[in-house]
C-alpha cells in the first residue's frame, strides 16, 4: 500500500515551485534501481527485441522495453509508487545516441524517451489522482561512455572522441523528446565529468527555452573513490560551484558506494548548496559476484540517520536498490523534519578541481 501522506495545496508557479513547498513539509522519496528490478524479470532476447527488427541484439538495451515490453517498466514505476515514491524517474538512463548505437538503436532515441516518459507521466498522474498529492517525472539523463575531459587514448593526453558540441546535441534530442513525453524535471545523473554534466545543463536549458516554460535541471554527481571525487578529478565542493549558475532544483550524489561511504560528502554537500539534497545511494557495496546484500531496514536505517541530522531533503536508491528499499526509507522518514537549505552569504565562488572561495 502507498504510504499515508498529508495533503497540502497545489502550489502556483510550475514544478519547482511544488517540489519546493512540498519539501518544506517532509523528506521526500524518489524512486529505486530500475536495471536490477528488470533483471529480475529475467527477459529472453525476443522479449527486448520485439517486433522492430534491429540488426543487433538487444538483450541488456533496458531503456528500449518502453518500446518493445512496456509492460516492465511500468510494472516496476507503479511499485515504486505504491512503496511511497513523490518522484519516479524515467527508464532512460542510456537513451541516447551514443549508447544507443551499440544496439543498432540510435534512430529509436525520441521514441524511447518519449514513450518512457508517457509510461511515467501516465502512472505519476494517476497515483495523485487517488490521494491529492502531486507526484513528480524526473526525466533520466545519464554520462553516455565518453568523456569530454580526459583522453582515451594514453599515447595523446589531447585527443577527445567527441566534442562538446556534439555531446550538447546527443543530450539535447533526448531532453527535447522527454519534455514531449511529460517531464516534470530533467535529471542529469550519475555524473563522472562535470563537463559533460555542462554539456547536459546546456542541452537542458535550450530545450526548455524551445518549449516557453520552465523545466527545472537535477544535478547528481557520482564519485569515484572515497576522497569524494568524480572521474574527472572535481570535489564535491567544486562541482557544485561548477553547476551551481543552472538553478538546478535539487543537487546529490548517487551511485559509487552505499550509505556508509557517501556519508562525509552528503554532510559537505548539505552545508553549502543553497538548494533542495537529493541522495540515492546503492544498496551497499557489491558483493564478490556483483550482487548487492543490503537489505531494506539496513539502508533505511542509513539514510534515516541522515534525515536526523538535517541532511537531505530527498532520498531514494540507486545499484540494488528495490521498492521494498524505498517503502522502508518512507517508514524511517515519516514525520523527520526536512533539511533548511542554508542562506548564503555573497561571495565568488569558482571551481578548478578544488574550490576557490573568494570574500565579498
Amino acid at each position: 500500500m502507498a504510504t499515508s501522506q498529508t495533503q497540502y495545496p497545489p502550489a502556483p508557479g510550475g514544478a519547482r515551485a511544488a517540489l519546493v513547498a512540498a519539501a518544506q513539509h517532509r523528506i521526500l522519496l524518489t524512486d529505486g534501481a530500475f536495471g536490477t528490478e528488470i533483471q529480475n524479470w529475467k527477459l529472453s532476447e525476443a522479449d527486448y527485441a520485439g517486433d522492430l527488427g534491429l540488426s543487433h541484439d538487444q538483450k541488456g538495451n533496458n531503456d528500449i522495453l518502453a518500446l518493445t515490453k512496456p509492460e516492465v517498466p511500468e510494472t516496476i514505476t507503479r511499485e515504486y509508487l505504491e512503496a511511497g515514491s513523490d518522484i519516479v524517474s524515467t527508464n532512460t538512463f542510456s537513451a541516447n545516441s551514443i549508447s544507443q548505437a551499440d544496439y543498432g538503436a540510435e534512430h529509436l532515441v525520441r521514441e524511447i524517451n518519449v514513450a518512457s516518459a508517457r509510461i511515467a507521466r501516465r502512472l505519476a498522474d494517476e497515483y495523485a489522482a487517488k490521494d491529492g498529492n502531486r507526484r513528480f517525472v524526473a526525466g533520466a539523463i545519464g554520462p553516455t561512455n565518453k568523456t569530454l575531459s580526459l583522453s582515451p587514448d594514453v599515447n595523446d593526453p589531447g585527443y577527445r572522441e567527441i566534442d562538446f558540441d556534439y555531446l550538447k546535441g546527443v543530450y539535447r534530442e533526448q531532453c527535447d523528446a522527454l519534455i514531449e513525453g511529460g517531464c516534470d524535471f530533467i535529471l542529469i545523473e550519475t555524473v563522472f565529468d562535470t563537463l559533460n554534466a555542462k554539456a547536459g545543463i546546456m542541452a537542458a536549458q535550450e530545450a526548455a527555452e524551445a518549449v516557453g516554460h520552465d523545466v527545472p535541471i537535477m544535478m547528481s554527481m557520482t564519485l569515484t573513490d572515497l576522497s569524494g571525487r568524480n572521474l574527472s578529478g572535481h570535489t564535491v565542493e567544486a562541482f557544485w560551484h561548477a553547476v551551481r549558475h543552472a538553478k538546478p532544483v535539487t543537487i546529490g550524489l548517487n551511485c559509487s558506494f552505499g550509505a556508509d561511504q557517501l556519508r562525509p560528502h552528503v554532510r559537505t554537500l548539505s552545508g553549502i548548496a543553497d538548494t533542495l539534497i537529493m541522495i540515492y545511494p546503492n544498496a551497499g557495496l557489491p558483493n564478490e559476484l556483483g550482487e548487492y546484500d543490503e537489505l531494506p531496514d539496513q539502508t533505511a536505517a542509513k539514510v534515516g540517520d541522515w534525515a536526523s541530522n538535517g541532511l537531505v531533503n530527498i532520498l531514494g536508491g540507486c545499484c540494488g536498490s528495490t521498492p521494498a528499499h524505498i517503502k522502508a526509507m518512507a517508514d524511517i522518514v515519516a514525520g523527520r523534519a526536512p533539511r533548511t537549505p542554508p542562506s548564503l552569504k555573497p561571495q565568488t565562488r569558482l571551481a578548478g578541481l578544488e574550490p576557490m572561495l573568494i570574500p565579498a
